[in-house]
């Protein structure tokens, strides 16, 4: 067996989620990368969009703008949850769910997206999410996370906010199987160990 296969997490690492740590790092976290480039997809659609591991609601604060899209946002953590209705987003357009199984009817959203957040799913969790989010989505949903500088797969590593570092070629073989047409973009985050990818997902 490989030692990517050796290095598979059982559950996902949760309890990060739950601290005020967690949510003073996701309210800073975006600038000068991610959330611009939200910004960018977001202005090519329209109709209702899931903002899915949503946290403190700082993208959807960033988003709200927008008037062209009716957003929504899901996340595990009613601690996080909590913040985000603190800084005026709308209590029924929130919900606290596991994003493996959300209890929205088919099709309900035009888009949805995930930033930095696909990659903390267990394997089976991320092909769970990633068919929650076919279902859900009817036009398309898009995806930040990171992958190796390698570009070979590392698998799981143990950090403050543990995570999958995988090839391109490892996240669109799982894009693949939720999506017919999946096209990447790079994006301006990055650290010492990985570099930010954008994964556009349509199912035409």
């Amino acid at each position: 067996m490989s030692n990517l296969d050796d290095n598979k997490p059982i559950k996902q690492d949760l309890d990060v989620y739950w601290t005020d740590e967690m949510a003073q790092i996701l309210e800073t976290w975006g600038i000068g990368h991610v959330w611009n480039e939200i910004q960018f997809l977001m202005g090519g659609c329209s109709g209702r969009v899931l903002d899915i591991a949503c946290g403190t609601g700082k993208t959807m604060e960033i988003l709200k703008e927008y008037n062209h899209i009716d957003l929504y946002g899901c996340d595990i953590s009613d601690l996080l949850i909590s913040k985000a209705k603190e800084r005026g987003i709308k209590e029924e357009k929130l919900l606290v769910c596991d994003a493996t199984s959300m209890d929205y009817p088919d099709g309900f959203f035009d888009y949805a997206y995930t930033i930095g957040s696909l990659e903390h799913f267990t394997e089976e969790g991320i092909e769970k999410l990633l068919k929650e989010t076919s279902r859900l989505a009817k036009k398309a949903s898009f995806h930040m996370v990171p992958v190796s500088k390698t570009n070979k797969d590392e698998g799981w590593k143990k950090t403050f906010q543990s995570f999958h570092n995988n090839s391109v070629e490892w996240w669109i073989g799982k894009y693949s199987a939720s999506y017919s047409r999946v096209h990447v973009i790079d994006s301006g985050w990055s650290d010492h160990m990985s570099i930010g990818k954008w994964f556009l997902c349509y199912n035409d």
